[in-house]
């Protein structure tokens, strides 16, 4: 099995570092920046265990052909258009599997791509790209969830899953890996939510009046969205998704409040705008959720946009 993961960021460059140690056959698309410093000083990985470094396969899109099996995409959502375009010569043969937050990519991948050829994918991880280009992993959280959308995949998925069973990450084979994408969505975008605006971690958040109660209503709304479309969020997962919102003293945040304290660009459009609209398509009552929404998409200028 040959995999391309498009680019080397803190989903694709820490697990396809990881998938190289356990001897994938792995190569980066990259950027001519990017390329330059990966071939130059390796790709760099650091972690609260210790440090590593791996020297993969790298290609810019010019010198792409459609030699691979299996085409990771985790770049950030807003992103997605701009990875396929420089994916055009090897979009041609190969299954692709995306792991973005989120699940309008998955309908958009579906209807330029087939079905056939669209896995599923959650990545567990909190990570970034340093100011020296390495990929630091910043907490001890790190697993992916992958599975087949259709039987057309069902055996590249099973080899993609006996190579991460081998790596140094958690690895699930989902039997229904829409349902924990909803799962992911659904609690990361209470966190987003509640993160962005209170703009506090969830410690600070639960320390206040009214912030536990708060993040339990932002979650509960949520929840009822995706039961409103044909995959609710069974107790334990609540129960464990609860327990991460209201933790005392957690200094945990979601990605979206330091993209926006940094100055970045944000996934709020397909975090929280798209869960939104798939709530009101339902006919239901998200006043937290709106609101959370509607103030990323005011403080959210293009000013300050990489």
């Amino acid at each position: 099995m040959k995999i391309l993961i498009v680019g080397a960021g803190g989903v694709g460059g820490y697990f396809g570092a990881r998938m190289i140690e356990a001897g994938g056959d792995v190569t980066f698309l990259l950027r001519e920046k990017r390329n330059r410093l990966i071939s130059e000083n390796g790709l760099q990985i650091e972690t609260p265990e210790g440090n590593f470094t791996v020297h993969p396969k790298t290609v810019t899109a010019e010198s792409l052909t459609p030699d691979y099996d299996l085409i990771i995409l985790a770049p950030k959502a807003f992103d997605l258009e701009d990875s396929l375009k420089s994916l055009e010569k090897a979009s041609a043969k190969g299954v692709f599997l995306p792991f973005l937050n989120g699940f309008s990519h998955l309908e958009a991948l579906d209807a330029k791509f087939g079905r056939g050829r669209v896995m599923g994918g959650v990545a567990l991880i909190a990570a970034t790209i340093t100011e020296t280009g390495a990929v630091r992993r910043m907490t001890d959280v790190r697993g992916l969830i992958a599975g087949k959308r259709d039987e057309a995949h069902a055996d590249l998925a099973a080899e993609f899953a006996a190579l991460c069973d081998a790596a140094e990450f958690s690895f699930v084979n989902s039997e229904d890996i829409e349902q924990a994408l909803w799962d992911k969505w659904v609690f990361l975008a209470s966190l987003a939510a509640m993160t962005t605006l209170c703009l506090g971690t969830v410690g600070e958040i639960v320390a206040t009046p009214y912030g536990e109660e708060l993040s339990r209503r932002i979650y509960a709304e949520c929840c009822s969205i995706a039961a409103a479309n044909d995959h609710p969020v069974d107790e334990g997962t609540q129960s464990k998704a609860l327990g991460v919102l209201t933790s005392k003293g957690s200094p945990f945040t979601a990605s979206m409040m330091r993209d926006l304290t940094g100055g970045y660009r944000t996934e709020h459009e397909h975090v929280l705008g798209d869960l939104a609209k798939k709530g009101a398509a339902a006919g239901l009552d998200l006043p937290l959720l709106k609101i959370a929404y509607t103030h990323m998409a005011v403080v959210k200028s293009p000013s300050r946009e990489r």
